[in-house]
C-alpha cells in the first residue's frame, strides 16, 4: 500500500523549505527512509537525516551537492528532480499532514506483509501451536513497537541516579542536583528544581508570578560565571508577548525602573541606557526561548516542546500561566510531559481569594482545583506578601514570603525574599 508520490514529494519539500523545525517532526514521528515507498525518495530523506545529524544546513543546494558528492544525484532524476519536488510545495503549513499520511502507509505496509507472512506459514502449519503463536505475536509486535515510546526501564538505572543524590546529600557540599532557582535559601531546600517534577508557582494576580518565573529563567540561562552551565529554558506565555517578557527581563537585569522607562523618564545618554543594552547583549547569547502563542492545548504545548526538543535539548520549562478551567486536564498532561522529556516543568497558577478574605496565609487548599494540583505537582511554591506590611509592600524594596507548600522529596516551610518592585525582581532576602 504505497503512499501517493505526492505526500512523499511534500515532506521531503518541507524539511527542505523548513528546515530543521520539520525534520524534527519526521523523527518524533519515527519515520525513517524505509518509511518512503519509493526508491529516489528513499535516497533523499536518508541524505537530508544524515545532513541534519552532522549540524549541516539542509538546503536544496547543499543537498544536491551531497548527492552529486555521493554519484547518487542521477540516481534520483538530477537536479531537475529536486525542482520539481520543491517547486509545487507552495507551504509547509500541511507538513505534519503528510508526515502522517507517509507513515500510516508504512505502517499499513509492514502489517499487510506480516499478515501475509502469517497467512502462509497457518496454511503450512505442522504444529507446536503455542510457539507458533508466539513468534506471530512477536512479528507483530516488531511492526506496532515503533508507535509507543519506551517507559519502562530496570531499576538499576534510577538506583544510579537516586545513589548519587544520596552521595552529594552525605558530603553536605551543599552541591545542587537540579536546575537552580536563583535564590540560596529555596535552593537550600530543594537542591534545585529537579528532572521529572511538575513545580507550581501560585499567588493571587499583581503577586509578582510572572517576575519570579523569569527571574528563574535568568538564572538558569544566564548563571553566575563558573557556577554552571547554562539551561536551555523554553517559556510558554500564555498571556504576555515575547516582546512584553523581554523588556521585563531587560529591565530586571539592568535594574531599570520599568514605569520611568515606559513613561520617557529615562535619560537618552544616562547610565540605564549602557544597562539596557549591556542586559540586551547577554540575553541574545542566552538559551532562552518564548513562545507566545494563546490558547494552546496541552496536546499542542507537550507537541511543541517535543520539536524544540529535539534540536535543543532543553533543561526547564515554563508555562505562564495555567487558567482555572485548565487546571484538573492540564496539570496532569504538564507532569507528564516534565516526564517525558526528562526536565522540571515550572507552573504559575492563581490562588483563590479564600486567604484574602481571612487575612491569613495561604495553604493548599487554596489552590484553584486544588485536588488535581496536590496530586500531580511535586513542589507547590506560594507567593504571598506579609500580613502586617502591605503598606510597606509598595515602596522599592520589600519583604515577600515564599511558602514551600509541598515538596514531595523535601522539607517544607517558609523563606523570605526581596521583591524590588520598580525593576520587577526578587532576589535573596536582606534585612
Amino acid at each position: 500500500m504505497p503512499a501517493s508520490e505526492e505526500a512523499e514529494q511534500h515532506v521531503i519539500a518541507c524539511c527542505l523549505l523548513d528546515g530543521n523545525d520539520t525534520i524534527a517532526r519526521c523523527l518524533e514521528a519515527r519515520l525513517t527512509p524505509e518509511s518512503f515507498y519509493w526508491p529516489y525518495n528513499q535516497l533523499l530523506f536518508q541524505a537530508i537525516i544524515e545532513l541534519y545529524q552532522k549540524g549541516q544546513p539542509v538546503t536544496l543546494e547543499v543537498l544536491a551537492e551531497e548527492l552529486n558528492t555521493r554519484r547518487l544525484l542521477e540516481q534520483i532524476g538530477g537536479f531537475p528532480y529536486l525542482m520539481q519536488v520543491t517547486g509545487k510545495i507552495p507551504t509547509t503549513a500541511h507538513a505534519g499532514y503528510f508526515i502522517e499520511k507517509v507513515r500510516e502507509k508504512h505502517l499499513l505496509r509492514e502489517l499487510i506483509k506480516t499478515a501475509t507472512g502469517a497467512v502462509e506459514q497457518a496454511y503450512g502449519f505442522t504444529g507446536g501451536l503455542e510457539e507458533f503463536v508466539d513468534k506471530i505475536e512477536q512479528d507483530l509486535f516488531k511492526v506496532t513497537q515503533d508507535r509507543v515510546s519506551d517507559s519502562a526501564q530496570e531499576l538499576k538505572e534510577s538506583v544510579k541516579e537516586a545513589n548519587t543524590v544520596i552521595a552529594k546529600l552525605l558530603m553536605k557540599k551543599g552541591e545542587l542536583t537540579g536546575v537552580t532557582s536563583g535564590f540560596k535559601d529555596l535552593d537550600a531546600m530543594t537542591f534545585g528544581f529537579q528532572r521529572q517534577e511538575m513545580i507550581v508557582v501560585a499567588a493571587r494576580p499583581s503577586m509578582g508570578k510572572t517576575s519570579f518565573a523569569l527571574n528563574v529563567a535568568e538564572a538558569a540561562a544566564l548563571p553566575k560565571p563558573g557556577k554552571a552551565d547554562p539551561v536551555p529554558t523554553l517559556i510558554f506565555s500564555l498571556e504576555m508577548s515575547s516582546a512584553q517578557l523581554a523588556l521585563r527581563m531587560l529591565c530586571a537585569r539592568s535594574r531599570v525602573n520599568m514605569k520611568l522607562l515606559r513613561d520617557g523618564l529615562v535619560s537618552r545618554d544616562g547610565h540605564e541606557v549602557n544597562a539596557l543594552g549591556q542586559a540586551a547583549e547577554e540575553f541574545k547569547k542566552t538559551p532562552i526561548l518564548v513562545d507566545d502563542s494563546s490558547n494552546l492545548t496541552i496536546m499542542e504545548m507537550r507537541a511543541k516542546a517535543r520539536r524544540i526538543y529535539a534540536r535543543k535539548k532543553l533543561g526547564l520549562i515554563i508555562v505562564d500561566y495555567l487558567r482555572e478551567q485548565q487546571v484538573a486536564e492540564v496539570s496532569r498532561g504538564l507532569k507528564a510531559m516534565a516526564k517525558e522529556l526528562d526536565l522540571p516543568v515550572i507552573v504559575l497558577s492563581q490562588l483563590n481569594r479564600s486567604s484574602e478574605k481571612e487575612n491569613r496565609t495561604p495553604r493548599l487548599s487554596d489552590l484553584r482545583e486544588s485536588g488535581s494540583i496536590e496530586q500531580d505537582a511535586d513542589v507547590v511554591l506560594m507567593l504571598s506578601r506579609p500580613k502586617d506590611s502591605d503598606e510597606k509592600f509598595q515602596t522599592a524594596a520589600n519583604v515577600a514570603d515564599l511558602i514551600v507548600a509541598k515538596q514531595r522529596n523535601g522539607p517544607v516551610g517558609d523563606l523570605k525574599l526581596t521583591f524590588l518592585q520598580e525593576i520587577t525582581r526578587f532576589e535573596n532576602f536582606t534585612q
